[in-house]
């Protein structure tokens, strides 16, 4: 039961935020607060990601936007990862149920990006799709390796006493 909270409540957080605009989910004025000396500026400075044919960096959007796009895009990743995990510990257990969970989790983001389409101010994204399924793939191998890797409980056999034990 709690599992299936743990996903009503993720798909709530999903439905919600991608139905608020930009203006509505800005990170700006909280980074500015936070981060008032611009830490690692000179870092950031250094990287720059293609996305939607442009470049993102901190020269072309400006120190708080692009930690803003950092922090977004990473939201994706992590929050589809989290979703795929509690799709996969909810499926029962099947051959293909690592599969299951991938394919329901890449259609939930394509909804995703759809409700988005729908919101002013907001565009639908095929890169966040694929973010969104690189995240549920990463975190679903994560957990299939801890689950492989992890040591099997071993049932403690009652043994009669030998005769020795008896005697004494």
């Amino acid at each position: 039961m709690k599992k299936l909270i743990v996903l009503i409540v993720l798909l709530s957080i999903l439905f919600i935020s991608s139905g608020q605009t930009y203006e509505q989910q800005s990170l700006i004025p909280t980074l500015e607060k936070w981060l008032p000396s611009e830490p690692l500026k000179s870092s950031l400075a250094k990287l720059q990601i293609p996305y939607w044919g442009t470049t993102i960096s901190v020269e072309e959007r400006g120190y708080y936007h692009f930690v803003e796009f950092i922090l977004r895009k990473s939201a994706h990743f992590v929050i589809f990862g989290v979703l795929a995990v509690a799709i996969y510990l909810i499926l029962p257990k099947h051959a293909f149920r690592l599969l299951t969970a991938t394919w329901i989790t890449v259609l939930l983001a394509i909804a995703d990006e759809y409700h988005q389409s729908l919101t002013g101010g907001r565009t639908p994204a095929l890169q966040d799709v694929l973010l969104d399924a690189a995240g549920a793939v990463t975190f679903l191998l994560i957990v299939r390796i801890f689950i492989v890797v992890k040591p099997k409980k071993r049932k403690t056999v009652k043994r009669k006493p030998t005769k020795k034990a008896r005697i004494r």
